[in-house]
């Protein structure tokens, strides 16, 4: 961010308020923050696409995180995400249709001696094979 300033400090705070209320960073707020702090949208949306923790578009009600560090890569990492991927009917970055889950990808989570490692809603599950993806699924289809 350019000319950092005052206004620029309260960005990531309202972009966490905002997140907080809608699930998600919607248009609309983007446009309204912008005119609030006079910053521009688009380094609004540099910060959005930076950081991990925002989302631009409504996540599930369960939020699947698989890590894809070198450890959990080589431990079968890919085979769990394609096994989530096919289970779910959706790929990386994506929400079911009915807005269950939410399925993601991160570059490592600090469990390497774990891995493969699969985080459900912040509940951590260890040495993850594709046996075991059913019956986290099913953890989170049956708790509703």
């Amino acid at each position: 961010m350019s000319g950092l300033n005052k206004d620029h400090g309260k960005l990531i705070h309202m972009l966490h308020d905002t997140q907080k209320k809608f699930g998600y960073i919607p248009a609309h707020s983007i446009s309204q923050i912008s005119g609030e702090l006079k910053i521009s949208e688009s380094e609004i949306f540099g910060v959005l696409t930076f950081y991990k923790a925002f989302a631009l578009e409504p996540r599930g009600r369960h939020l699947i995180t698989i890590c894809m560090g070198t450890a959990c890569h080589v431990r079968g990492g890919v085979q769990i995400v394609e096994e989530m991927e096919r289970k779910l009917n959706i790929k990386v970055g994506k929400t079911t249709a009915n807005r269950k889950f939410t399925l993601e990808t991160v570059n490592c989570l600090g469990c390497c001696a774990i891995g493969p490692v699969v985080v459900v809603n912040g509940k951590y599950y260890s040495n993850i094979t594709i046996k075991k993806v059913d019956a986290i699924l099913k953890e989170y289809q049956e708790s509703e």
